[in-house]
């Protein structure tokens, strides 16, 4: 396509390939400004959509004969995009018994406030899990110690938060896993000496050491202590 010029040439200058790169990157960066702009964050006027995913957690505890069921329910951010983010919304926690109604309904809103917050809301769960009964905790099934019924809920939040990618392990480092690996090198080690000794020894695994042979063969004969591999005996 010809262009007229109207006026003179006053100068001219040769436009470098790199300088061509370096505006086209400044493009491209002003673009995904633009598109990180546009990405919602979770804050406290995020109107609530008309429908939410969410999962149900049983909390059955020793302290009641009625489980308590914690629903937590997510929002996604920015469906269908790279920046597509499940973030948990509001929670709520139902049971038969009563007797702890009044308080649960308000950790409810106050755990749901911070969620609507945004930010990071993983301190809840370190926050519920120190919360301590005077009266005692119990273990839950699998062995695992609960100080009290908040801090169980507190357990249900943190398994919700991993099942969404909010939390993640940490994992051990090179020293502890180098640590653990010699550990379980050096107990593999011994149990299979332990295996090679039991299966080469002629004498019963209940037996005794022998103060005069040093092998492990005494045992109870006719009411007597009798070493079977040098033949002494307490009853002469």
């Amino acid at each position: 396509m010809a262009i007229k010029l109207d006026s003179k040439i006053v100068s001219y200058e040769v436009v470098k390939e790199d300088e061509d790169d370096k505006a086209a990157e400044a493009a491209l960066q002003e673009v995904k400004a633009e598109e990180e702009s546009k990405v919602v964050q979770m804050h406290e006027k995020l109107e609530r959509p008309e429908m939410l995913l969410g999962s149900t957690y049983k909390v059955k505890t020793p302290l009641s004969e009625h489980a308590l069921y914690v629903t937590i329910n997510d929002v996604i951010l920015n469906p269908g995009t790279e920046h597509e983010l499940r973030r948990p919304f509001e929670i709520f926690i139902n049971s038969k018994n009563m007797d702890h109604f009044q308080w649960i309904v308000a950790l409810t809103r106050i755990i749901s406030a911070v969620f609507r917050k945004g930010g990071d809301v993983t301190f809840l769960v370190d926050e519920l899990r120190s919360v301590f009964d005077p009266r005692g905790g119990y273990f839950k099934k699998g062995g695992k110690y609960m100080p009290s019924l908040v801090a169980e809920i507190g357990d249900a939040i943190e398994c919700h938060m991993r099942m969404i990618g909010l939390l993640k392990d940490e994992g051990l480092d090179e020293h502890q896993k180098k640590l653990i690996e010699e550990k379980r090198a050096q107990y593999e080690g011994a149990a299979k000496q332990a295996e090679e000794a039991e299966g080469t020894n002629e004498f019963p695994a209940s037996a005794q050491l022998c103060g005069k042979c040093s092998t492990k063969a005494v045992i109870q004969m006719d009411g007597c202590m009798t070493c079977l591999n040098c033949g002494d005996s307490k009853c002469g």
